[in-house]
């Protein structure tokens, strides 16, 4: 996978768990994408500040960016010293 500069447009949706069952979520922001350290199966957005409070507890992704539509469930979420979000996500 070729990673995106963090300037790259993009489409979210993404799933949240709530005491009311899973609500999806939408956003447009900017995003960097990129694969993840020694796991060629999964991939990695970053999301600059500000972004949506409550994107960093997402279970579930779905991205369109540059024409690709990606998907998958996400594994990891960090916080990076930026105030960005880095998010891991394994494709379904």
């Amino acid at each position: 996978m070729i990673a995106t500069p963090v300037s790259s447009p993009a489409y979210l949706e993404y799933g949240l768990d709530t005491l009311f069952g899973r609500i999806t979520k939408r956003a447009e922001c900017r995003i960097g994408l990129e694969q993840v350290e020694n796991d060629a199966f999964c991939f990695a957005i970053r999301v600059p500040s500000p972004l949506s409070d409550d994107l960093e507890q997402a279970k579930t992704l779905v991205l369109r960016v540059e024409g690709r539509r990606l998907q998958g469930t996400v594994r990891h979420s960090e916080r990076l010293e930026d105030d960005s979000l880095r998010l891991e996500v394994e494709p379904d």
